[in-house]
């Protein structure tokens, strides 16, 4: 299976490493600064023996990215964030160009995991009005979108699950090279349960996406990580 990396920085290199260490061939490197990368755009003869293409980019050109991809037939795996304001048009996108895509706030097996849990302790919770909720999330000075796209997707699963709530105060931290920690505190005046995932690294969110390559080739249609973790964690 060819690959095409579209965002060739940190994550793309990391991205990189793993799907070769899968056995899967990275063809093309897209990424208009990075002086290591194949081409500087996406373009059909750069693309043209790629069987997916794992996006990596920025809010600002995710879009614009997905459609270039689209219209040239080619399945998509996007981790980008902060361009969930647009769905409806991508979710266009995809049916008009009939192919595969999917997409998540967050790709690593962990966070997947970690979002089952928030789920179950927040059913819990839904009666127990003595708790309340928030939420602290620590990403690296680089990250652009804030609140984080994973933080906001916990904050949907909580207010989703837990029923009594109509927000969830989201406190962001940006610091050094911290790859990603998301905290989760119910508290009341007599306790406090904190359930919080950590990433070591990149290597989680690099592997979840290249798992997402591997299954969304040959799928026609839009995807989400929980159409993936069914497979995953039955």
């Amino acid at each position: 299976m060819n690959i095409a990396i579209i965002g060739y920085g940190k994550m793309g290199h990391t991205i990189e490493k793993v799907a070769v260490e899968r056995g899967l061939t990275v063809t093309v490197k897209i990424d208009p600064a990075a002086p290591d990368a194949t081409h500087k755009e996406i373009s059909r003869e750069a693309l043209e023996d790629v069987d997916v293409c794992i996006e990596f980019t920025a809010p600002e050109v995710a879009v614009s990215n997905i459609k270039k991809i689209a219209e040239l037939k080619k399945d998509i795996v996007v981790g980008t964030t902060g361009w969930y304001d647009q769905m409806a048009e991508v979710k266009r996108i995809v049916e008009q160009n009939d192919i595969g895509f999917i997409y998540s706030p967050n790709f690593s097996i962990g966070v997947n995991i970690f979002f089952e849990s928030i789920k179950h302790i927040s059913k819990l919770m839904k009666n127990v009005d003595a708790y309340g909720v928030a939420m602290t999330e620590i990403h690296h000075i680089h990250k652009k979108d804030a609140p984080s796209g994973t933080a906001k997707k916990i904050a949907e699963i909580i207010k989703k699950h837990i029923g009594r709530i109509d927000d969830v105060d989201i406190k962001s931290i940006r610091e050094g090279e911290v790859p990603g920690t998301h905290t989760v505190t119910f508290e009341s005046g007599a306790d406090r349960i904190k359930l919080e995932h950590e990433a070591k690294n990149r290597e989680g969110f690099a592997e979840g996406a290249v798992i997402a390559a591997e299954w969304i080739v040959d799928k026609n249609g839009f995807f989400t990580i929980e159409d993936l973790m069914k497979d995953v964690i039955g």
